[in-house]
């Protein structure tokens, strides 16, 4: 069962409450995302919730992409020790060495993917077969932290040299850019985005 949001009467998925987390929820989540740059963003910015909250993550996502020159791949892949440095400084973002420098090594596969690809859309969709999974939870329990696909995705990109990938990491990513479809069959967003 989603829980009913009581302020305005609109059921949605468990976890969306909050300034944030509801705008996210509504906008966002799930929603079939094929831009590269937003790829990137969202890809940087799961690996670095890895052991936080998503909220903590969205508090933060305005300065990163200040910080992170709005997400451009072929900024971010050319940063400098001087420039970790500087990121490390800044209490705007989740100052973790090994997260940050990820970022950046992660930039540098991202970019030879594009290369191999034609784009990193092309790349990390055909892990779904080029069309979102449809999936039809009635309660946030079943849903699974990873999939086979989660677990493809993460040991494809870990050989290509990304990192902050693991295949829990992965599914969320899957979760937050359309490739499953994992609101709750009677939050309001599951029909719109099942073209039900």
């Amino acid at each position: 069962m989603a829980d009913l949001s009581r302020s305005s009467g609109i059921a949605r998925c468990h976890w969306a409450t909050g300034e944030l987390n509801i705008p996210y929820h509504d906008r966002e989540w799930g929603v079939p995302l094929h831009d590269d740059r937003a790829l990137f963003e969202l890809l940087i910015l799961e690996g670095a919730q890895a052991g936080l909250s998503w909220d903590t993550v969205l508090r933060k996502r305005e300065r990163y992409r200040e910080v992170f020159d709005g997400f451009a791949v072929e900024k971010v892949a050319r940063y400098d020790k001087k420039k970790v440095r500087e990121l490390l400084k800044d209490a705007g973002i989740i100052r973790n060495r090994l997260k940050i420098a990820a970022a950046v090594s992660n930039a540098q596969a991202f970019l030879k993917v594009q290369e191999e690809f034609g784009s990193f859309d092309k790349y990390i969709w055909r892990f779904v077969g080029g069309i979102p999974k449809q999936n039809a939870w009635r309660t946030h329990k079943r849903l699974p932290a990873k999939t086979a696909e989660s677990d493809a995705m993460s040991k494809d990109l870990k050989k290509r040299g990304f990192r902050f990938v693991g295949s829990t990491i992965c599914y969320a990513f899957m979760q937050a850019t359309g490739m499953v479809n994992d609101h709750l069959v009677d939050c309001f967003r599951y029909s719109r985005l099942s073209g039900n």
